[in-house]
Protein backbone atom coordinates (compact mmCIF):
# COMPACT_ATOMS: atom_id res chain seq x y z
CA UNK A 1 0.00 0.00 0.00
CA UNK A 2 3.09 2.04 0.87
CA UNK A 3 4.37 1.87 -2.49
CA UNK A 4 1.00 2.51 -4.53
CA UNK A 5 0.84 6.21 -2.57
CA UNK A 6 4.84 6.76 -3.58
CA UNK A 7 3.39 5.78 -7.19
CA UNK A 8 0.66 7.84 -6.77
CA UNK A 9 2.58 10.76 -5.45
CA UNK A 10 5.33 11.11 -7.94
CA UNK A 11 2.48 10.59 -10.82
CA UNK A 12 0.82 13.44 -9.66
CA UNK A 13 3.85 15.45 -9.27
CA UNK A 14 5.15 14.90 -12.05
CA UNK A 15 1.67 15.52 -13.73
CA UNK A 16 1.28 18.96 -12.58
CA UNK A 17 5.32 19.57 -13.35
CA UNK A 18 4.43 18.81 -17.17
CA UNK A 19 1.64 21.29 -17.19
CA UNK A 20 3.49 23.75 -15.94
CA UNK A 21 5.72 23.76 -19.11
CA UNK A 22 2.46 25.25 -20.93
CA UNK A 23 1.54 27.66 -18.13
CA UNK A 24 3.42 28.60 -15.30
CA UNK A 25 0.44 29.11 -12.69
CA UNK A 26 -1.86 27.32 -13.96
CA UNK A 27 -0.29 24.37 -11.73
CA UNK A 28 0.66 25.81 -9.52
CA UNK A 29 -3.24 27.45 -8.83
CA UNK A 30 -4.67 24.15 -8.52
CA UNK A 31 -2.06 22.68 -6.55
CA UNK A 32 -2.84 25.95 -3.96
CA UNK A 33 -6.26 25.19 -4.26
CA UNK A 34 -6.08 21.62 -3.53
CA UNK A 35 -3.60 22.11 -0.67
CA UNK A 36 -6.30 24.73 0.70
CA UNK A 37 -9.44 23.18 0.70
CA UNK A 38 -7.95 19.63 1.80
CA UNK A 39 -8.41 18.00 -1.32
CA UNK A 40 -4.32 17.36 -1.34
CA UNK A 41 -1.84 17.64 1.81
CA UNK A 42 1.46 19.39 0.92
CA UNK A 43 4.16 17.36 1.76
CA UNK A 44 6.37 19.08 5.11
CA UNK A 45 7.70 22.53 4.10
CA UNK A 46 4.85 23.29 1.42
CA UNK A 47 2.23 24.57 3.50
CA UNK A 48 2.84 27.68 2.88
CA UNK A 49 1.46 26.65 -0.62
CA UNK A 50 -2.36 26.11 0.61
CA UNK A 51 -2.10 30.19 2.45
CA UNK A 52 -4.75 32.14 1.71
CA UNK A 53 -1.63 34.50 0.03
CA UNK A 54 -0.07 32.21 -1.81
CA UNK A 55 -3.83 31.34 -3.60
CA UNK A 56 -4.08 35.37 -4.14
CA UNK A 57 -0.72 36.04 -6.05
CA UNK A 58 -1.23 32.71 -7.88
CA UNK A 59 -4.39 33.55 -9.19
CA UNK A 60 -3.13 36.98 -10.31
CA UNK A 61 -0.08 35.48 -11.89
CA UNK A 62 -2.52 33.29 -13.62
CA UNK A 63 -4.71 35.61 -15.32
CA UNK A 64 -1.61 37.79 -16.50
CA UNK A 65 -0.06 35.37 -17.68
CA UNK A 66 -2.60 33.43 -19.69
CA UNK A 67 -4.15 37.10 -21.25
CA UNK A 68 -0.35 37.76 -22.34
CA UNK A 69 0.53 35.22 -24.62
CA UNK A 70 -2.41 37.15 -26.59
CA UNK A 71 -0.10 40.06 -26.66
CA UNK A 72 2.12 39.99 -30.19
CA UNK A 73 5.66 40.89 -29.12
CA UNK A 74 5.13 40.16 -24.96
CA UNK A 75 4.10 36.23 -25.93
CA UNK A 76 8.04 35.67 -27.29
CA UNK A 77 9.22 37.90 -24.00
CA UNK A 78 6.91 35.37 -21.91
CA UNK A 79 8.85 32.44 -23.77
CA UNK A 80 12.29 33.92 -22.31
CA UNK A 81 10.77 34.70 -18.70
CA UNK A 82 8.47 31.37 -18.19
CA UNK A 83 12.10 29.42 -18.80
CA UNK A 84 13.59 29.48 -15.69
CA UNK A 85 10.31 30.11 -14.56
CA UNK A 86 8.66 26.73 -15.36
CA UNK A 87 11.60 24.57 -14.12
CA UNK A 88 11.24 26.52 -10.85
CA UNK A 89 7.49 25.55 -10.49
CA UNK A 90 7.96 22.06 -12.05
CA UNK A 91 10.49 21.47 -9.22
CA UNK A 92 7.89 22.95 -6.24
CA UNK A 93 5.14 20.77 -7.33
CA UNK A 94 7.14 17.61 -8.00
CA UNK A 95 8.87 18.17 -4.17
CA UNK A 96 5.34 19.55 -2.58
CA UNK A 97 3.77 16.55 -3.95
CA UNK A 98 6.06 14.00 -2.68
CA UNK A 99 5.71 11.71 0.57
CA UNK A 100 7.72 12.24 3.39
CA UNK A 101 11.24 11.20 2.18
CA UNK A 102 14.59 12.91 3.20
CA UNK A 103 15.16 16.27 1.70
CA UNK A 104 17.99 15.80 -0.68
CA UNK A 105 15.89 12.49 -2.00
CA UNK A 106 12.73 14.99 -2.08
CA UNK A 107 14.65 17.84 -3.56
CA UNK A 108 16.67 15.56 -6.13
CA UNK A 109 13.70 14.31 -7.19
CA UNK A 110 12.10 17.67 -7.56
CA UNK A 111 14.89 19.02 -9.81
CA UNK A 112 15.53 16.26 -11.93
CA UNK A 113 12.29 14.53 -12.84
CA UNK A 114 9.92 17.62 -11.95
CA UNK A 115 11.92 20.71 -13.12
CA UNK A 116 13.84 18.74 -16.14
CA UNK A 117 10.16 17.63 -17.59
CA UNK A 118 8.82 20.74 -16.95
CA UNK A 119 11.76 22.79 -18.72
CA UNK A 120 11.99 20.21 -21.50
CA UNK A 121 8.04 20.84 -22.28
CA UNK A 122 8.61 24.44 -22.01
CA UNK A 123 11.58 24.36 -24.60
CA UNK A 124 9.19 22.78 -26.75
CA UNK A 125 6.46 25.08 -26.73
CA UNK A 126 8.96 27.97 -27.04
CA UNK A 127 10.19 26.66 -30.21
CA UNK A 128 6.77 26.16 -31.75
CA UNK A 129 5.89 29.53 -30.91
CA UNK A 130 9.00 30.83 -32.74
CA UNK A 131 8.04 28.75 -35.83
CA UNK A 132 5.08 30.38 -35.89
CA UNK A 133 6.06 34.31 -35.41
CA UNK A 134 8.84 33.20 -37.99
CA UNK A 135 6.30 31.62 -40.71
CA UNK A 136 2.89 33.69 -39.61
CA UNK A 137 4.37 36.71 -39.06
CA UNK A 138 2.71 36.13 -35.12
CA UNK A 139 -0.85 35.64 -36.78
CA UNK A 140 -0.78 31.49 -35.47
CA UNK A 141 0.65 32.43 -32.54
CA UNK A 142 -2.85 33.18 -30.76
CA UNK A 143 -4.20 29.65 -31.55
CA UNK A 144 -0.73 28.23 -30.10
CA UNK A 145 -1.84 30.28 -27.44
CA UNK A 146 -5.06 29.16 -26.86
CA UNK A 147 -4.02 25.82 -27.22
CA UNK A 148 -1.13 25.98 -24.50
CA UNK A 149 -4.06 27.24 -22.27
CA UNK A 150 -6.29 24.05 -22.63
CA UNK A 151 -3.44 21.73 -22.55
CA UNK A 152 -2.51 23.47 -19.19
CA UNK A 153 -5.72 23.81 -17.74
CA UNK A 154 -7.14 20.58 -18.63
CA UNK A 155 -3.84 18.54 -18.01
CA UNK A 156 -4.03 19.96 -14.37
CA UNK A 157 -7.25 19.18 -13.91
CA UNK A 158 -6.87 15.68 -14.87
CA UNK A 159 -4.11 15.73 -13.65
CA UNK A 160 -5.32 15.69 -10.12
CA UNK A 161 -8.16 13.80 -10.91
CA UNK A 162 -6.14 10.63 -13.09
CA UNK A 163 -2.64 11.44 -12.39
CA UNK A 164 -1.11 8.21 -13.56
CA UNK A 165 -2.27 8.87 -16.88
CA UNK A 166 -1.61 12.40 -17.32
CA UNK A 167 2.15 11.56 -16.21
CA UNK A 168 2.27 8.46 -18.55
CA UNK A 169 1.53 11.19 -21.00
CA UNK A 170 3.70 13.90 -19.93
CA UNK A 171 6.59 11.19 -20.34
CA UNK A 172 5.88 10.75 -24.24
CA UNK A 173 5.86 14.76 -24.64
CA UNK A 174 9.04 14.88 -22.90
CA UNK A 175 10.23 12.02 -25.58
CA UNK A 176 8.34 13.96 -28.43
CA UNK A 177 10.10 16.67 -27.52
CA UNK A 178 13.39 15.19 -27.07
CA UNK A 179 13.09 13.66 -30.54
CA UNK A 180 12.56 16.75 -32.42
CA UNK A 181 14.56 19.34 -30.38
CA UNK A 182 17.48 16.52 -31.62
CA UNK A 183 16.50 16.54 -35.41
CA UNK A 184 16.29 20.26 -35.15
CA UNK A 185 19.48 20.59 -33.97
CA UNK A 186 21.28 18.56 -36.47
CA UNK A 187 19.39 20.67 -38.88
CA UNK A 188 20.84 23.40 -37.90
CA UNK A 189 24.57 21.96 -37.54
CA UNK A 190 24.08 20.87 -41.35
CA UNK A 191 22.80 24.05 -42.33
CA UNK A 192 25.97 25.64 -40.95
CA UNK A 193 28.12 23.35 -42.30
CA UNK A 194 27.01 24.12 -45.60
CA UNK A 195 26.94 27.63 -44.66
CA UNK A 196 30.80 27.43 -44.13
CA UNK A 197 31.59 24.54 -46.65
CA UNK A 198 29.76 24.93 -49.44
CA UNK A 199 29.07 22.33 -52.24
CA UNK A 200 31.44 22.84 -55.57
CA UNK A 201 30.16 23.83 -58.46
CA UNK A 202 28.55 21.37 -60.43
CA UNK A 203 28.40 18.41 -58.07
CA UNK A 204 25.26 16.54 -57.70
Amino acid sequence: MEHINYLLAGALGLALAACSGFRVFVPLLAASLAYRTGYLTPSAGFEWLGSWPAVAALGTATVAEILGYYVPVVDNLLDTITGPASFIAGTLLMTSALPDLPPMVRWGLGVLVGGGTAGIIQTGTSLLRAGSTATTGGLGNPVLATAENLLAIVGTVLGLLVPLLVAALAVGAVGWVLVHLRRWRQRRAARRTAAVWPAPEGSA
